[in-house]
């Protein structure tokens, strides 16, 4: 087995029987690279110069007998809407094709606490803007699995390059899903922790009331481990919760006995693939074996979620896209007559067609006579989506749900009908609706050979049952140990 296939967990082990170096790790993982990358397109910046030196400081306190955290000399890919000081930081977008942060995100301090390795910057949908990452404003990223397919989105970068073998590790960011549909798409591990769990601070904002960071693996312990290293309370996030941060490996429990799940029977609906709603009831019957008591619930309200999130995400973006304007950073269109101008043709030239999409339809939503009929009522069907899910955690333990409705879909298959687009996410949204956790593992595969995921949610702050009954669905399969043939 290559270093590069080994999970995070793995290579800790060797490097501290000193069977293995941090260097040794590094350019296993840029070897591989090399090899898939033109294929995959999983990177639009790779760092490989600052990987190398970070991977020789490991080994150095390594050889001075320091006792070092988890994560130390692991190669972690970084979604490219996370600030790193030094390293450009785009959002796949050509409005931000040249920006440089000064700073780094709060989740940034704390994995080079960690002493990770950066391998590099992940492609995605412009903005976190899409479930594809066709909406990339610089190239698309391609699924491992099968090259003509999408990664979904918008954090297809992070989850293709884990699913790949070209990181260790990653981190996404999830506003409806963005996490965990990718994850269930290239066959890997994506948590999305509760809102207020881990720091916005330095998160290019979408959307400021769902955005959410979180891990992208190949497997529920290293998930665990990563979840260890970001989540806690940062004073520079306004909405940064001051709970406390559990050891999440101590939920690795490869045990559900007793454990009640609920089914909500508005997720196996009309135009749910027959292969996926096959594949997640396996699933269910497997914890029904391993001693859970699953049962069906409702949550009467999820028919209106995807147009309630389009509703409050896109006038959040609008408001949070303002400030890109080619005046103090990033593009400015040439030829500009006066300021005005200037500020048209920077936007027109610099924003893809999905986020000028998403800007109209927020402007539109907060404008002066829609106000209250779109933007306030969306608030107010959002809070019931959230009891929705606070009545059925007074039943059961967590929810289990397809992530996707499908398998990965074709590149182009969806690009030019947003509406179907838009449901991609139908089973991820409400999540982030109601500001609860949920992850997505894989559950089986289709019979083109394509992952398919299943999400598994739990109650506010309570990552560890998420863990705990995904970790014994993985001890139990071996979905997780399969590879794509690139």
């Amino acid at each position: 087995m290559e270093l590069y296939e080994m999970t995070a967990h793995q290579l800790r082990d060797l490097l501290r029987k000193r069977e293995v170096s941090a260097v040794e790790i590094v350019k296993s993982v840029l070897e591989r690279i090399g090899q898939v990358e033109e294929k995959i397109k999983a990177y639009i910046t790779i760092t490989d110069d600052l990987a190398l030196k970070q991977a020789e400081e490991v080994d150095r306190k390594l050889a001075s007998g320091e006792e070092l955290p988890d994560l130390a000399g692991i190669p972690v890919a970084i979604k490219d809407n996370i600030c790193t000081k030094g390293v450009l930081t785009t959002c796949a977008s050509k409005i931000l094709y040249n920006f440089v942060p000064p700073y780094n995100a709060t989740v940034m301090e704390k994995l080079n606490r960690q002493m990770i390795v950066m391998i590099g910057k992940t492609n995605m949908d412009e903005f976190a803007m899409g479930s594809s990452t066709e909406n990339s404003g610089f190239f698309i990223t391609r699924n491992p699995w099968d090259l003509d397919r999408v990664p979904g989105g918008s954090s297809g970068g992070s989850a293709a390059a884990i699913a790949a073998d070209e990181a260790i590790c990653a981190l996404g960011s999830d506003t409806g899903g963005s996490i965990r549909q990718p994850a269930a798409l290239c066959g890997v591990v994506g948590l999305k922790p509760t809102y207020g769990r881990v720091s916005r601070f330095g998160l290019v904002a979408f959307a400021s009331s769902l955005d959410q960071i979180g891990p992208i693996t190949k497997d529920v312990e290293d998930c665990a481990l990563m979840m260890n290293a970001i989540c806690g309370y940062d004073p520079m996030d306004s909405t940064s919760a001051n709970v406390p941060v559990p050891d999440f490996t101590k939920s690795l429990i490869p045990d559900v006995k007793g454990i009640k799940i609920g089914v909500p029977k508005e997720y196996f609906i009309e135009g749910i693939d027959p292969e996926v709603e096959e594949a997640v009831k396996a699933g269910l019957k497997k914890f029904e074996e391993m001693g859970a008591m699953v049962e069906e619930i409702s949550l009467p309200h999820t028919e209106y979620a995807v147009a309630d999130y389009y509703i409050i995400a896109s006038a959040e973006a609008s408001a949070n896209l303002e400030r890109y304007d080619g005046v103090k950073y990033g593009f400015r269109a040439e030829g500009a007559e006066d300021l005005i101008d200037m500020y048209k043709k920077t936007r027109s030239q610099g924003f893809g067609p999905e986020v000028k999409r998403r800007i109209m339809l927020g402007t539109y939503a907060l404008s002066a006579g829609y106000y209250d009929a779109y933007y306030l009522k969306g608030l107010k069907v959002r809070t019931l989506i959230k009891r929705d899910f606070d009545q059925a955690f007074e039943k059961v333990d967590v929810i289990v749900t397809p992530t996707s409705p499908t398998p990965a879909f074709r590149i182009g298959e969806k690009i030019d009908d947003p509406l179907t687009m838009y449901l991609s996410d139908i089973f991820t949204i409400s999540v982030n609706l109601a500001g609860i956790c949920a992850i997505s593992i894989p559950c089986g595969f289709s019979s083109d050979g394509l992952p398919i995921g299943m999400q598994i949610i739990g109650k506010p702050f309570d990552e560890e049952s998420i863990i705990r009954v995904a970790y014994a669905f993985e001890q139990n399969t071996d979905y997780h140990l399969r590879k794509p043939n690139i």
